[in-house]
């Protein structure tokens, strides 16, 4: 479909177009919340007419952008089972705070996104999705971060969305030249490397690799501004990674699952030890103390949330026995009573991006609520979790604890040697 006659270019900067290999390849670098990026998509395409266009988007989020119906299909229990809650609480709080500005600037996010896909179906032009998934990407981020940068993470960005800043014109300006999302992800990426390697290198070479497996003479690609050089970089040194490798949710590190099972171990086991040396009476003193020390704390998170009576219940009963399994959280478990009891209701899934960035709508929107709910359980049963840890080794002997120490880690090795063995 490319046109034969010469084209007159005359561009701004955000237009990179590079020659490799033959092809043509024409980068729209856009800003996520501006109209100007809108309308210059729509000239590049049409005074180009290229083969193909490339556009900075999964499937997933194209259906949400194009459908407008991004929260309303949202299947809240498949969420939790699929131990997905902390993921959707981060692309919540992206989410409105794009919408908060794009109210400011008068245009909502992805608006140039949906314009190239717009006009390369009005001039009947195929249209290739180019970016990774974006519930793989948000995953292998969380996925790769310590428990410390993941507290971080979300009070940065629940404090950060609540916060209200008045924006000058000047920033407004400066703000419709940028990819302020991208922007964003950088500093953080400062602070917390890993997240920047997932969510801007990663996607980078993903994006590069795909724009150049499509088909066509000429093509022209709309991404976000924070990922043109990155793309660029790779175009040009022609980057051949397998794909496949950042597709798929990393492992949980076999160092965080024998701490996981470890503690777990290390508390049954002391309490084993204090029935056998100090008698009966001991350990059910200290196991009431771990019972009480897990319950407690969830449970008064649970009350905090406003959580349903039901909820409230399951969190002082279920923490003191999910702390025991790294399989699944308090957290978890008390968010699926409490959609069960107090699901949320279509309208409130419509609000919900507009009504996260405000503390009181915690309590008064059930989806909310719910997150609310995940949060305040899990951090009370990870500090109850602790507490409860170091009441009971306290109570050891400090003679015994060491041996107890020691003969744990013997075994712990034997295990993982039977188990190396049994690979092989």
């Amino acid at each position: 479909m490319a046109q034969d006659s010469p084209i007159e270019r005359n561009y701004p900067q955000d237009v990179h177009i590079l020659n490799i290999d033959g092809r043509e390849i024409i980068l729209i670098g856009t800003a996520h919340i501006s109209q100007q990026s809108a309308d210059l998509v729509r000239e590049v395409i049409e005074k180009e007419q290229p083969d193909r266009v490339c556009v900075e988007l999964d499937p997933q989020r194209y259906k949400s952008l194009s459908e407008k119906k991004k929260w309303e299909s949202l299947d809240l229990k498949a969420v939790i089972r699929q131990k997905q809650l902390s993921t959707l609480i981060i692309n919540l709080l992206l989410a409105s705070y794009q919408k908060r500005l794009g109210e400011k600037l008068g245009v909502m996010p992805g608006v140039e996104l949906l314009e190239a896909t717009k006009v390369a179906k009005e001039n009947d032009i195929p249209i290739e999705l180019c970016d990774r998934d974006v519930r793989i990407t948000l995953r292998r981020a969380w996925n790769s971060m310590s428990f410390m940068n993941k507290m971080q993470l979300l009070g940065s960005g629940i404090f950060g969305a609540m916060e209200e800043q008045e924006i000058s014109e000047e920033k407004l300006e400066e703000i419709r030249q940028k990819d302020v999302l991208n922007e964003m992800i950088q500093e953080l990426g400062k602070a917390m490397p890993v997240l920047k390697e997932v969510l801007i290198d990663e996607r980078d070479t993903y994006l590069a690799q795909k724009i150049s497996a499509s088909e066509g003479k000429k093509i022209v690609a709309v991404v976000g501004a924070g990922h043109l050089q990155g793309i660029i970089k790779a175009l040009e040194e022609k980057r051949n990674r397998d794909l496949a490798e950042i597709e798929v949710i990393p492992p949980i590190s076999p160092v965080v699952k024998w701490i996981g099972w470890g503690i777990p171990a290390l508390i049954i086991g002391s309490l084993i030890y204090i029935g056998i040396v100090k008698g009966p009476e001991a350990a059910g003193d200290n196991l009431m103390f771990w019972i009480l020390a897990n319950g407690i704390p969830s449970a008064i998170g649970a009350l905090i949330a406003l959580g349903h009576p039901v909820t409230i219940i399951t969190a002082f009963a279920g923490a003191p026995i999910t702390s025991l399994t790294p399989v699944i959280g308090a957290g978890y478990v008390c968010a699926f009573v409490q959609v069960y009891f107090q699901s949320p209701v279509v309208r409130e899934f419509q609000t919900v991006s507009d009504e996260v960035g405000t503390l009181k709508n915690w309590w008064k929107n059930k989806l909310l609520r719910v997150l609310l709910v995940f949060i305040l359980t899990s951090l009370g049963s990870v500090i109850g979790t602790y507490a409860g840890l170091y009441e009971i080794l306290k109570n050891l002997p400090v003679a015994d604890f060491f041996k107890f120490v020691g003969l744990g880690v013997i075994i712990l090795f034997l295990i993982l040697m039977a188990m190396s063995r049994g690979k092989k």
